[in-house]
């Protein structure tokens, strides 16, 4: 059974105690529910390889939007949000235990590090000195190589927060750690709020000079428990450009407007309206696999949304990153056998990555990715659900 951490049970029996003792007033309902909603369950989840224990917390806001998330990876394991006629359902793909995620998940729900998305060749240059990554995609580096953070112990604390029920995962990511330089201390936190938003912010320090690009790689679909595929998932990117790639997925280093091609989702439109268009760029990619550019004038606003007609379910990014890599499930087909035995078949997800544009550390045009030492890293992204 998951149970209420002991420590909130005792905060609200302290608080209760002391407002007797003083003679005043008890908090309103309100404020002890406020207290109380922050509280969150954790469980044994299994235990790695070299014998290290994994737990999965469970995150749950007033209105019983639930977040699961596991120290292995900093995966999110389930989100269940209502429907339109208000019944809870799992919105992510991921399996049912340990296991799945060690046998060879396709980043579902994890953290990406040290570098989100793909680097040309494993290879960048700083300073005049080049650094050598694994060459794990095609002969370029994908999400972080080898052993990514997608597959590392994140320590995992619950934090105090006005909003909702938080938790902050910290990893140290020590110098050449897959090739990279600079001993890097990486903090995520996970917040669930009560207006049904997951936020989440990123933060990392360096004693070298490194690159950086964390993201999150959630596998969204709103139908709940994924059911079918997402093609009918209507979608909208706030982006005028898109960065086109080659065979191999590298960007060309040129930036591509959207009119007039498969990638203008300026307005909301199915995935599968225009996916198998005879486009080179959905060729090359199998689909959507890019990267679409955002203005720094839209923080603040929904620069992404998707909406599930059957469900009502509808879901807003909000980042402070430059760009959003969409992708939509191409490579899955249905070896993956996920949660309740699902086999989660070509285009049975989609990810939002929040994050910069893909090889930048090669793209001198690109938003730089280069942190140094005295500096931090430091972005937001909030996933908010509602219906209509």
């Amino acid at each position: 059974m998951r149970t209420l951490t002991v420590y909130t049970l005792l905060i609200c029996t302290m608080m209760s105690q002391a407002c007797k003792k003083n003679d005043e007033k008890i908090p309103a309902a309100a404020d002890t529910t406020a207290v109380a909603a922050s509280a969150v369950a954790k469980v044994a989840y299994g235990t790695l390889p070299d014998g290290q224990a994994v737990e999965e917390y469970t995150l749950k806001n007033k209105n019983g939007v639930e977040l699961k998330v596991i120290n292995y990876g900093g995966i999110v394991t389930s989100l269940k949000v209502p429907d339109k006629n208000g019944v809870l359902e799992d919105v992510v793909l991921g399996f049912d235990s340990l296991k799945g995620y060690l046998g060879g998940s396709p980043y579902f729900g994890a953290i990406v590090g040290r570098y989100g998305n793909r680097i040309a060749k494993g290879k960048f240059t700083l300073d005049g000195q080049t650094y050598t990554l694994a060459q794990n995609n095609n002969g370029q580096h994908l999400h972080g190589g080898l052993k990514g953070f997608d597959k590392v112990y994140w320590h995992i604390a619950e934090v105090p927060a006005a909003e909702g029920p938080s938790l902050k995962l910290t990893y140290t990511s020590k110098d050449m750690e897959e090739g990279y330089p600079g001993t890097l201390q990486a903090e995520v936190t996970y917040t669930l709020t009560d207006n049904n938003e997951f936020k989440i912010a990123y933060t990392a320090t360096t004693d070298k000079k490194t690159v950086v690009n964390l993201t999150q790689h959630t596998y969204f679909n709103l139908t709940g428990n994924a059911k079918r595929d997402i093609l009918d998932h209507q979608v909208m990117l706030h982006a005028d450009k898109f960065v086109p790639v080659d065979k191999v997925l590298i960007p060309t280093g040129k930036l591509k407007d959207v009119a007039g091609t498969p990638f203008d989702f300026r307005t909301a439109t199915a995935v599968g309206q225009r996916v198998n268009e005879k486009d080179e760029q959905l060729i090359v990619g199998g689909g959507y696999d890019h990267a679409w550019v955002l203005s720094p004038a839209d923080s603040g606003k929904a620069v992404a949304s998707v909406y599930e007609p059957t469900s009502g379910r509808f879901l807003e990014v909000y980042t402070t990153e430059p760009a959003i890599q969409f992708y939509c499930g191409n490579f899955l087909d249905g070896t993956v056998v996920g949660k309740q035995g699902n086999a989660y078949a070509k285009r049975f997800g989609l990810c939002l990555e929040t994050e910069h544009y893909p090889d930048s550390p090669n793209q001198p045009s690109f938003p730089s990715v280069v942190l140094n030492p005295g500096e931090t890293y430091s972005t937001q992204t909030t996933y908010k659900f509602s219906t209509k």
